[in-house]
């Protein structure tokens, strides 16, 4: 790698990469990695075969050269590359500058009725994933799309197609966020069905439809409110608690109390959507206080910067969380 400054007191750096057979996949169709690359740090890359050249400031520079060189390693040992795993790279070397990606993105959770892996997409994913195979009840705690849920769902799908538990238990608070949806009609099950809604749509993503319904059928899977986790002792299942934030702290204890032999808990929330009555203290923030200290309960903090929806969600987020700041104090 050859360095030097350019006319405009910048600086310049010269990649060369040892074979053009990955340099399609490197760049991305219509070279759309190495524009976003540009775009995301204000360089220039000038491409040409297997020589890149880039233009800008050394801080910039240096972040693009490790993420570029770390890419085209996964490459080679055959990991395909999309836009945006340039966008979590860039990210992840961001935030530090040790991090190797092929340690993050290669820790995969293997779906394997889908033929399909599911791999981290940042730092606190994989800390999250390797929370949950070494601890027995882990929370996760930080804003929507970080993927607090959906790899906790992969990592309970994954346990029950190696026979690791014999059943899969997901819950969740039947809490209206912000709205009042009056007397629903139909049975108990049609009337709690909306606020379980998404624990089905990832389970379909994670399944076949088919095996889905089959194995709901069967009570291998059970999507319940969390009323109905009363009185029960759970062994030998993985159990995911969603939106606990919405937990009142009675419905906390009472949760973490089922916990039977040969189980798992995974409690999700975010502490800043909290949709409870006024005067409700949230079961989430009371347990992130006193359980903390406790061996083999794990917690793993998510933030904006772990979000892996549209970049959009990010400053979204990032929005709100200033305006909280900036928001006068009460005395």
């Amino acid at each position: 790698m050859a360095e030097k400054s350019n006319r405009k007191g910048g600086k310049q750096i010269q990649l060369e990469f040892e074979s053009n057979k990955f340099i399609g996949a490197l760049y991305g169709e219509h070279n759309a990695n190495v524009k976003l690359i540009e775009r995301t740090l204000g360089i220039k890359a000038d491409v040409k075969g297997n020589t890149m050249i880039l233009r800008g400031e050394q801080a910039d520079l240096e972040l693009a050269r490790q993420v570029l060189t770390q890419l085209y390693g996964l490459i080679e040992e055959g990991f395909p590359i999309y836009p945006s795993d340039v966008d979590y790279g860039l990210r992840i070397i961001k935030g530090n500058r040790d991090a190797r990606l092929k340690d993050i993105f290669q820790d995969a959770v293997y779906i394997s009725t889908k033929k399909r892996a599911i791999t981290p997409k940042s730092l606190t994913q994989k800390k999250y994933i390797e929370a949950i195979r070494k601890h027995d009840i882990v929370f996760g705690i930080g804003p929507a799309g970080t993927g607090k849920t959906y790899l906790a769902m992969s990592m309970a799908v994954a346990s029950l197609m190696k026979k690791e538990v014999s059943r899969i238990v997901l819950t969740r608070p039947a809490v209206e966020a912000g709205e009042r949806l009056g007397f629903l009609p139909g049975d108990l099950a049609e009337k709690v069905n909306p606020y379980l809604r998404p624990l089905y749509d990832a389970l379909n993503d994670l399944l076949d439809f088919e095996q889905t319904t089959q194995l709901i059928t069967r009570g291998v899977i059970e999507v319940a409110p969390l009323a109905f986790m009363r009185g029960r002792t759970l062994n030998d299942a993985f159990i995911i608690l969603d939106e606990a934030q919405n937990t009142t702290s009675e419905q906390m204890k009472m949760f973490l109390t089922r916990l039977g032999y040969s189980s798992k808990a995974v409690i999700t929330g975010d502490i800043t959507q909290i949709d409870l009555p006024n005067g409700k203290g949230s079961g989430l923030v009371e347990a992130k206080k006193i359980l903390s200290n406790i061996s083999g309960i794990e917690f793993i903090a998510f933030s904006q910067e772990d979000v892996v929806r549209n970049q959009l969600v990010r400053d979204i987020i990032s929005a709100y969380e200033q305006m909280e700041k900036d928001k006068p104090e009460i005395h």
